[in-house]
């Protein structure tokens, strides 16, 4: 068989942005290998995502959940793949048990980090050294390559890596901009206030509620966008924002489907943002964007776009990468987040717009 017709078989990642960010490799895949078909086996819930990205043919819902081990289903999974007769799977996880369905599928080559000490299950096995790669999406990246590839390759400096883009549905935005009424005549603020990680990572809703007071107050629309587990803060913000002002914030958390806030994003003329899922999904739509870092650092896992003004202190204890802040007095609980003053937010927007 060909390298135009090399099928490939993605093991995708769990969280939206880690899912984003393996577009870098898909299309990095798609350049060495023109033609290439490949696929994606990743939770139900990406599978909107992953139709955004034209490098992938479809995506192929995972119907185990995170953490589960459900051998006799993952063989199952793998034995019903093996018609598909791909070429080479390439595992992005690093657990044991999401590189048993490539095993089961019999796919010939095996490629991922070694991780859970994987060997037989993978037969191109990668021993990661961090320093060597110390961007996610680095990691990512160098699979779609042979393993002799130098870390130092032009290949994976950082300036080379393709940005992840997802295209838009025309008809599907302006269905979702008229449902919530949104007014495109006024330039539109997104404000991204959730995260999934945990609260380590959340910048203090009171802090997003003065960003969206000021630009309300210069003539803006505002727009909360989040999960159903986010409604609780998005609730928040719009309590915190002057009634006067209020008529002119939406708050559509867990109001919309993935695809929709995907769209709805692509609207937008700003974005705010924890370092989050939708931060990697504005990234990847190219939209101006101030991203508010707290336990967690643009180091490892920064937006991949141009317009991204990045906002964090510099202080002892972070980054921690703790879901939770591990000080419990209040002088020290949270303070990489709540000592990060709106006016810092605001004036990165401006220099950005």
């Amino acid at each position: 068989m060909t390298s135009a017709a090399r099928k490939i078989l993605v093991i995708g990642p769990s969280w939206v942005g880690d899912m984003v960010m393996a577009q870098s490799l898909f299309i990095a895949l798609s350049q060495r290998h023109p033609g290439c078909i490949i696929d994606v086996l990743a939770p139900h819930w990406s599978l909107p995502v992953l139709e955004r990205m034209p490098e992938v043919r479809r995506g192929i819902s995972m119907p185990i959940g995170h953490g589960k081990l459900a051998l006799g289903q993952r063989r199952s999974i793998g034995n019903g793949l093996r018609r598909e007769q791909y070429q080479q799977a390439i595992v992005l996880p690093n657990s044991l048990k999401s590189a048993l369905i490539p095993w089961f599928a019999n796919i010939a080559l095996r490629t991922g980090w070694r991780g859970e000490m994987r060997y037989g299950l993978l037969n191109d096995i990668r021993l990661l050294i961090k320093k060597n790669y110390p961007l996610m999406v680095q990691r990512f990246v160098a699979l779609a390559y042979d393993s002799d590839l130098p870390a130092d390759s032009p290949l994976l400096e950082f300036a080379n890596i393709p940005r992840p883009c997802l295209q838009i549905d025309s008809a599907n935005t302006e269905a979702v901009l008229q449902r919530f009424d949104l007014q495109q005549q006024l330039p539109i603020l997104a404000l991204c206030p959730g995260a999934e990680f945990g609260a380590a990572k959340r910048w203090p809703e009171q802090h997003y509620a003065n960003v969206a007071e000021e630009f309300i107050h210069r003539g803006w629309s505002v727009v909360l966008l989040g999960s159903t587990n986010d409604a609780d803060v998005t609730q928040s913000i719009m309590q915190a924002i002057p009634e006067a002002a209020r008529h002119r914030c939406i708050d559509v958390a867990g109001k919309t489907a993935l695809s929709e806030a995907i769209d709805l994003l692509s609207t937008a003329d700003a974005v705010v943002s924890n370092d989050s899922g939708l931060m990697h999904i504005a990234a990847a739509l190219n939209r101006p964007m101030v991203v508010v870092y707290g336990s967690t650092s643009a180091d490892f896992t920064p937006p991949l776009s141009e317009s991204v003004g990045i906002v964090q202190l510099d202080l002892q204890c972070r980054p921690c990468f703790q879901r939770q802040c591990p000080f419990t007095d209040a002088q020290q609980h949270l303070q990489c987040l709540t000592q990060l003053a709106p006016a810092k937010v605001i004036s990165a927007l401006d220099r950005l717009l």
